[in-house]
């Protein structure tokens, strides 16, 4: 067996222009296809960089999601995982059938056809909302990253228009530090569930949830389409328009396209964790053994596209986010054909937070008009 290449800060996230490479995932590219690192949470970490080897893991239910399996040492809070399958029903914990059960249930609500029944509204909220910004300049990262998304999920789930606010309140309110400020969020998203109305997915979603669910962990679904729907998208969209209003030639497809290879919505897989001892490309990981896949790295290289992951876990709301980002292109370039940067595209500069959040821009000044 071998040992794994140590690397150092595979988290870091040095400013940098639109498209400039990321230093840290060259690096670890560089060291191998399996690195090794020290996780936040305490202890090591494995990362994959090889794109057949990710592909591998993504598909093997030996790399479990579950964070029951996470090393011992770990504080769930500060380590930001989600409960355990145990103590809570989510797509993105649980394994094997019951996460098929729960996936059945979920994944006809995002099929591509109904998404593209869904297409014109997308385009409607998308006009509306900047039809509402201001004639000067203004900087679309202030609020219309975060709404758009928000206001789109909400009108597919059957949330009515004025509870969009609430949905956001809640959103920024779970990147806070206290508990107690996560606490009222969730609660939040819990009303938003209940104001849900009949014609709407999140009606269809409580008829068609598993056998012996709780009303509550029909709330967590609701909450986890919405937060994961806002937190991933919000960060995409700063960087679809910015190539779009820098190049505006490009065919809506493939400026969603490549954005989205270049900048993903996750850098990095959620956690999973080994649930037996495994060989990974020669090297061997105990069991309970922390493992990320590094898809912006993957993505960068052309190898091939993991923006959605891969295997059982890949992403119901992939077709969802295609068009709701295909959506805003078509709205910008027929609504608004004079937008354009309020500063030269050169001058944008990202960074991220750290850990397995994405990169951000620091500013996306814009005038539509």
């Amino acid at each position: 067996m071998l040992d794994a290449p140590t690397v150092s800060c595979p988290f870091a996230t040095p400013i940098r222009h639109l498209d400039d490479p990321d230093p840290q995932r060259v690096a670890m590219a560089e060291a191998g296809a399996v690195v090794r690192a020290d996780a936040p949470a305490g202890g090591p970490m494995w990362i994959v960089t090889d794109a057949e080897l990710a592909r591998a893991v993504l598909s093997d239910s030996r790399f479990a999601k579950d964070p029951a399996l996470a090393p011992s040492q770990w504080n769930p809070r500060t380590a930001g995982l989600e409960p355990t399958a145990a103590e809570q029903m989510s797509v993105t914990t649980l394994d094997g059938e019951a996460h098929a059960r729960l996936r059945r249930a979920l994944t006809p609500l995002f099929s591509a056809t109904r998404m593209q029944a869904a297409y014109p509204r997308m385009k409607a909220i998308a006009g509306q909302l900047l039809d509402h910004l201001g004639p000067g300049e203004v900087d679309l990262l202030d609020d219309f990253t975060t709404r758009y998304p928000l206001a789109v999920l909400c009108d597919l789930l059957g949330i009515p228009a004025a509870h969009v606010d609430t949905a956001i309140g809640a959103c920024r309110l779970m990147h806070d530090d206290y508990p107690a400020n996560v606490g009222e969020a969730m609660a939040a998203f819990a009303r938003l569930a209940h104001a849900a109305v009949g014609n709407g997915l999140a009606a269809e979603l409580a008829q068609r949830m598993p056998a012996g669910s709780t009303p509550e962990d029909l709330h967590y679904q609701v909450f986890t389409l919405l937060f994961a729907g806002q937190l991933t998208t919000d960060l995409t969209i700063g960087f679809l328009v910015a190539r779009l209003l820098g190049d505006p030639t490009t065919p809506p497809d493939e400026l969603v396209r490549e954005t989205l290879r270049r900048h993903p919505p996750a850098p990095f897989t959620l956690w999973r964790f080994t649930s037996t001892e495994v060989d990974l490309g020669g090297v061997r990981l105990p069991a309970n053994s922390p493992v990320l896949v590094d898809i912006q790295g993957i993505n960068a290289r052309g190898d091939t596209d993991l923006s959605f992951g891969a295997g059982p876990h890949y992403c119901i709301g992939a077709q969802l986010a295609r068009l709701e980002l295909r959506a805003l292109v078509e709205t910008v370039r027929s609504g608004f054909p004079g937008a354009r940067l309020a500063m030269p595209l050169d001058a944008l500069r990202h960074s991220g937070p750290g850990g397995i959040m994405g990169s951000r821009l620091h500013t996306l000044p814009v005038r539509l008009r």
